[in-house]
């Protein structure tokens, strides 16, 4: 249980920073309801989790050959990235009186899931938290990964609740000045993700 306690923090601290997830989530909560923004991070913790399993379990061969594509998958996270940026940027403002209600939660969730996927670095980043754990490949470790993975997917999800939550509150109290400026902000915001992403490929 110390283990998932663990896991917990980190899944929670790795979700907190802002980020082009982050603010994916935060628009969709704003434009089509909480679920939507939830749904979004919940696939963003799903990939979290994915990418610890991989870590912890000690599946080099995956490891291997996701690192080894890193190149190709950042190409496609940041093209991806500078699309649904000019997307958002330019997207109109709907009236806050119209705000959709429903949404097509299961595209949400695989989409976000694939962007998160997009970062394979994830794994080292895991890697580095479960050997400074003194994870290794004993059934006893086994163990222990499995409630630290699980922590990581629960530590995640909670912080996508909390965001989504807080920001469902006040979403019908923008006006469409202020949706404008949102969309403006997290257009320009999530496309320099994906512009930096591109500038560090190693070209």
């Amino acid at each position: 249980m110390n283990f998932l306690h663990r896991g917990l923090v980190i899944g929670f601290s790795i979700a907190a920073p802002v980020g082009p997830i982050g603010l994916l989530c935060l628009r969709r909560t704003v434009l089509q309801g909480r679920a939507a923004g939830f749904v979004c991070g919940l696939g963003a913790a799903t990939a979290d989790a994915m990418y610890g399993a991989v870590a912890g379990f000690g599946l080099t061969t995956v490891t291997a050959l996701l690192t080894g594509e890193q190149k190709w998958l950042q190409l496609i996270g940041g093209i991806f990235l500078l699309y649904l940026g000019g997307k958002t940027f330019f997207s109109p403002a709907p009236p806050a009186t119209t705000l959709a209600e429903r949404a097509d939660l299961r595209a949400i969730y695989v989409s976000t899931l694939l962007l998160t996927l997009a970062n394979p670095a994830t794994i080292l980043s895991f890697g580095a938290v479960f050997a400074g754990l003194g994870l290794g490949g004993r059934a006893a470790d086994f163990r222990a990964a499995t409630w630290l993975v699980t922590g990581v997917f629960a530590g995640s999800a909670a912080w996508w609740l909390l965001l989504s939550s807080g920001v469902a509150w006040f979403r019908h109290q923008l006006d469409p000045a202020r949706l404008r400026w949102l969309n403006w902000l997290s257009g320009a915001t999530i496309a320099a993700f994906g512009l930096v992403a591109l500038l560090r490929l190693p070209w």
